[in-house]
């Protein structure tokens, strides 16, 4: 089957979304694996009511396996989107179910940042292109 101008454009700026999701999320697990600092991301940077245990998010923010977790799961949502977004190009006749997969993991890619947001927004865009877009069978 022929692939269409919406299915290339949605598969292009997916697999660049999951790429990008899956780079920084490794990235970020070595990081916070080696046990450096968060260059006082949410930890004990401020001094007075902030300081310790009375941070907004507690004692969980303080430790690096908090980040290495979410940085995790990020890096599995990279993996889902760039999969979905291969199959996307390989099966382009289930174009819609492909779309929701992408959309939904580079929502839940979130968690970790979304390789700086900007994988999650590109994976966010392709889908919703792929969703919206008018499918015309050859």
């Amino acid at each position: 089957m022929a692939k269409n101008q919406a299915t290339t454009f949605a598969f292009i700026l997916s697999l660049v979304g999951g790429i990008i999701i899956l780079a920084i999320s490794l990235i970020n697990v070595a990081w916070f694996s080696a046990g450096t600092t968060g260059f006082g991301a949410y930890g004990s940077y401020m001094r007075g009511a902030m300081d310790g245990y009375h941070n907004f998010m507690g004692t969980y923010a303080t430790q690096n396996s908090f980040f290495v977790g979410l940085s995790v799961i990020a890096a599995i949502c990279g993996v889902v989107v760039t999969m979905s977004a291969i199959l996307l190009w390989i099966q382009p006749h289930q174009h819609t179910v492909w779309a929701i997969v992408i959309i939904a993991f580079s929502l839940a890619s979130f968690i970790g940042m979304g390789g700086y947001f900007i994988g999650a927004i590109l994976g966010i865009v392709g889908g919703g292109f792929l969703l919206f877009a008018r499918q015309t069978n050859p």
